[in-house]
């Protein structure tokens, strides 16, 4: 039944994760009946019951004649880690092989028991440790604890309530392409409209259908959860940095001043000074990139500036939409007196929109950055919204009629920049966003908290200055969670002397 100094044999590890997934969705302590089991293996009763009693023998399971079975300790934890090689594989073939969800899980069945731990290892070290495949089940930890996590199905979760898809149950293709028509992929967004109990039918509206009705069978094997308020408290203490006495020569100038990440600040370029700023973002195995060139007209009062992104999505690549920027130094810093500089952008719809790299419209983008030192610390406030009057869905449906919709996205921002030494600084920066977006006939808004510790550093060359940096962006939705990477460079430098 087993392999010598191997394992357990394939046939083994099949049925463990075949009952750990069933007894999975009962109540504690309930035991899974044979007839199910024997249903989920594709074999008869007598089969399965024979391979339980061998498993029973060997301390893998728990088995009662005429009643059922139910895992060891031991026997659970064999099973998670066959279901987290599984899962991960899955995971593996759509991120790295661009491999369509709906056809990897008859892969993963093949390559789940020739993986071994290391090569499995580096799989979930390369895609970034995912919490979830991309069907939304749970990964198993590297130990073969399972997640408990609490999900309502479109069948139970409350009605008229934005709901994201967490998880498909189904793994069979066909549901799985049906589900990918529908919009109904984990993290798509849908509202249950009406349940038919008499049809068996749920209505369902969504962003890609709008409106479409599913069986109750169908709706029973997806998971969601409610879309709610993301509640991020945002504490700096600068008003006890402002009235703490300053110690002998911390209030000498910054060195570092206009390098910030997410939370932009208050000063202009000085005259006859340029600057050129990269910054690249890695999240959930994505890149996101941007170029800034900032140039002072005539004096530091106006600046102008552009920024171009290059973004790397699920199935394409390219170049976003574009700002063009105007900010002017309303004040600058003194005794008593905080910097201020208020930013005015044109949105470019230079992204295309039917490969999701931008929203279809022009815009405008507006910022009101405010900055003030006290002492060794520097700290940053900024609000403002993202405007576009003609945004349109990636299907060019954005309403009745296919009508476009107006999308207005607000943000606050706030960050504290402590200087540990002249040319180093130590950095967080939090940013609360609600961005809304074309969803069905109307928008969606999602709530978003950054909070980003990071560090920068520099070299100055004569009139030439150097900096880079390094940030660990993590952001929190309602629902989602992320962890990434951000990368920093800005060279400035005279076009004018």
């Amino acid at each position: 039944m087993f392999r010598n100094h191997m394992g357990p044999t394939h046939t083994v590890e099949n049925y463990l994760k075949a009952i750990l997934q069933a007894q999975s969705v009962l109540p504690d302590g309930e035991l899974v009946q044979m007839g199910q089991l024997a249903a989920s293996m594709g074999v008869a009763p007598g089969t399965a019951t024979t391979m339980v009693k061998a498993l029973a023998d060997s301390g893998l399971v728990l088995y009662e004649p005429y009643a059922g079975v139910r895992l060891t300790p031991a026997g659970e934890k064999l099973a998670a880690l066959v279901l987290r090689r599984h899962r991960l594989i899955e995971s593996f073939l759509v991120k790295v092989m661009e491999m369509s969800w709906t056809e990897v899980h008859d892969e993963a069945e093949q390559l789940e028991h020739a993986a071994s731990d290391r090569l499995i290892e580096l799989m979930d070290q390369m895609l970034g440790r995912p919490a979830a495949d991309p069907h939304g089940d749970p990964i198993p930890g590297p130990e073969g604890t399972v997640p408990t996590l609490a999900y309502h199905s479109l069948l139970t979760c409350p009605a008229q309530q934005l709901m994201t898809i967490a998880r498909v149950t189904d793994q069979d293709r066909e549901f799985l392409q049906f589900a990918e028509r529908h919009g109904l992929r984990p993290g798509d967004h849908v509202r249950v409209e009406a349940r038919d109990a008499a049809g068996d039918s749920v209505q369902l509206s969504n962003a890609v259908d709008r409106r479409i009705t599913i069986g109750t069978g169908a709706a029973a094997k997806v998971l969601v959860r409610v879309v709610a308020l993301v509640l991020g408290v945002l504490v700096l203490a600068s008003s006890a940095f402002a009235q703490a006495p300053a110690a002998a020569g911390a209030s000498r100038p910054f060195r570092i001043t206009d390098n910030s990440f997410f939370v932009e600040e208050a000063f202009n370029q000085e005259a006859g000074i340029f600057q050129n700023i990269l910054g690249a973002t890695r999240t959930d195995g994505q890149w996101a990139a941007t170029f800034t060139q900032e140039w002072p007209v005539v004096s530091q009062t106006h600046q102008l500036s552009y920024t171009v992104g290059l973004l790397q999505g699920d199935t394409a690549s390219g170049v976003g939409d574009t700002l063009l920027n105007y900010r002017y130094q309303a004040t600058l810093e003194g005794p008593g007196r905080a910097a201020f500089s208020p930013r005015l952008s044109a949105v470019l719809p230079t992204g295309r929109r039917d490969r999701g790299l931008g929203n279809g419209s022009f815009g405008l983008q507006a910022n009101l950055p405010v900055s003030k030192q006290f002492g060794d610390w520097y700290v940053h406030w900024n609000g403002g919204l993202t405007w576009l009057p003609h945004a349109r869905s990636l299907s060019g449906l954005a309403g009745p009629g296919n009508e476009r919709v107006t999308l207005i996205s607000p943000f606050v921002a706030a960050s504290g920049i402590y200087r540990l030494r002249d040319m180093c600084h130590l950095m967080l920066e939090s940013v609360l966003s609600s961005d809304e977006s074309v969803f069905g006939g109307g928008t969606l808004r999602e709530r978003t908290l950054l909070l980003s510790p990071g560090i920068r550093g520099g070299w100055n060359r004569g009139d030439r200055q150097i900096v880079v940096g390094l940030a660990l962006p993590l952001s929190w939705t309602a629902d989602t969670s992320s962890a990434g990477a951000f990368l920093y460079f800005s060279y400035e430098l005279p076009f004018a002397r």
